[in-house]
């Protein structure tokens, strides 16, 4: 048996809020589907959904997302109007370079190029 992921889910406190910063992020229409459950569409991309959990985030994604761009820096810097938080120094070497960046709950994620 082959599987086929579906989705990426979240767990969150609001997902309204984080479902707009993923898809200002990845484009597509923020979708709510009850107040504890919200999803995007993002082109040529899995849906990403977030689902409301009662406890918060404590300690560092075990998984997260590398999104490419040209430009890590001008990423990371562009995301901060939309609530994300920069995490250390842009990073290069040979392979490219990375932005550690966190969303507005705290879900580490890197802009990545190369």
């Amino acid at each position: 048996m082959r599987a086929r992921v579906q989705e990426i889910v979240f767990d969150c406190a609001d997902p309204a809020v984080l479902v707009r910063f993923w898809a200002g992020l990845l484009g597509g229409d923020p979708v709510d589907r009850s107040p504890d459950w919200s999803y995007v569409d993002p082109p040529e991309f899995v849906r990403i959904a977030f689902q409301r959990v009662p406890e918060g985030k404590a300690v560092k994604n075990r998984v997260h997302l590398d999104l490419e761009v040209p430009d890590p820096a001008r990423a990371a810097e562009e995301a901060l109007s939309w609530g994300a938080e920069p995490v250390g120094r842009l990073v290069t070497d040979e392979q490219g370079s990375f932005q550690v960046v966190r969303d507005p709950e705290g879900n580490e994620f890197c802009f990545v190029s190369g």
